[in-house]
């Protein structure tokens, strides 16, 4: 199994940097971050900064969207950065949520968002795609290779994944939920005449390391909440769709949103946020890694024997360096 961290890109960026530096030395093979440049800093300027000062890091958004930058403008960012530093790069790709609903605008179509896919990652690999109408290729590009990995939960975009994507992100660590979806991704690549086993599958969770006291545990709880309501905002776009009991959409995701109401996309991503006092302590327990390192250990040796091949790990808690650090002495050599 493999690691990565995810990071919010906030100023200072040298922090973030520094960060990702610690990761790689213990152990962590990719380094992702947000892509909501107005709730965050531009995260391409940072990846390449995280690329010159890394050597084996591969690095990419989680998640940028089809919409907030024209499709040629983010392949060639792509090849750039695979130019510059040899093909350590990977395209994590959304509807977009806070990256589009903070600037007033909605989500993209899966029909766009599987358009988008396609021309990127051709792009970037230095083949034709069209896009709007016109046939374009980037002639400097030269063996430029980007995984497109897609982020995805209701039925319709696992379709989408298993059809048409590298790799398959789950935002979220519950085994039965990523039971569930990793079968869906499998099964819409059969469909579809590609090999199942060669979609890459990446959970993404918070994770926080405790001494195993109950008093620890709660913490954890508060600095994880957020959590829960982030991965409320696509649940509840998945209710307006198939309604709030539907054989498509597992209730294990959707029943706990019942006493949800709004959300303010300032607080996205923090610690405390006011929006997230819905979510109960045991979709926290279920959603993120909590506890010892041995209770990190058993679920994620449960997400891997799942067919999980990469845990990245969200750190928006006060308790970064500890769980790199955690992570990197007691888990990634075990796991890894």
């Amino acid at each position: 199994m493999d690691f990565g961290l995810v990071l919010q890109t906030d100023p200072p960026a040298r922090l973030l940097v520094d960060r990702m530096k610690r990761a790689e030395a213990a152990g962590f093979s990719h380094g992702w971050t947000f892509d909501s440049v107005v709730l965050w800093q531009e995260p391409f300027v940072i990846h390449s900064r995280i690329l010159a000062e890394t050597e084996r890091l591969t690095v990419g958004p989680m998640v940028t969207n089809p919409c907030t930058r024209s499709w040629e403008v983010t392949a060639s960012v792509f090849a750039t950065l695979n130019d510059m530093y040899g093909n350590r790069t990977v395209c994590g790709i959304g509807r977009g949520d806070s990256a589009m609903r903070v600037a007033g605008r909605r989500p993209a179509t899966l029909a766009r968002l599987g358009e988008a896919i396609h021309a990127i990652k051709e792009l970037a690999e230095g083949r034709e795609a069209e896009i709007d109408g016109t046939v374009m290729r980037m002639p400097w590009v030269r063996d430029g290779a980007l995984p497109v990995w897609m982020g995805a939960y209701g039925p319709k975009a696992l379709e989408l994944v298993g059809r048409q994507a590298d790799g398959f992100i789950l935002q979220l660590a519950d085994p039965y939920l990523t039971e569930w979806m990793v079968k869906s991704v499998r099964a819409a690549a059969e469909r579809a005449g590609r090999d199942p086993d060669a979609i890459t599958v990446c959970v993404a969770a918070p994770a926080y390391v405790t001494d195993g006291s109950e008093e620890e545990l709660a913490h954890a709880r508060e600095q994880c909440r957020w959590f829960g309501g982030m991965v409320g905002n696509h649940v509840a776009d998945l209710v307006a769709r198939y309604g709030e009991h539907s054989d498509q959409v597992p209730e294990a995701l959707t029943a706990y949103i019942g006493a949800r109401h709004g959300y303010d996309y300032s607080h996205h991503g923090r610690v405390g946020n006011p929006d997230t006092d819905f979510v109960p302590d045991a979709v926290v327990d279920r959603f993120c890694l909590l506890g010892p390192v041995s209770a990190h250990l058993e679920k994620l040796a449960q997400l891997r024997e799942l067919g999980v091949d990469q845990f990245a790990v969200y750190a928006m808690h006060d308790a970064v360096e500890r769980v790199i650090d955690a992570y990197g002495a007691e888990i990634v050599p075990r796991l890894g």
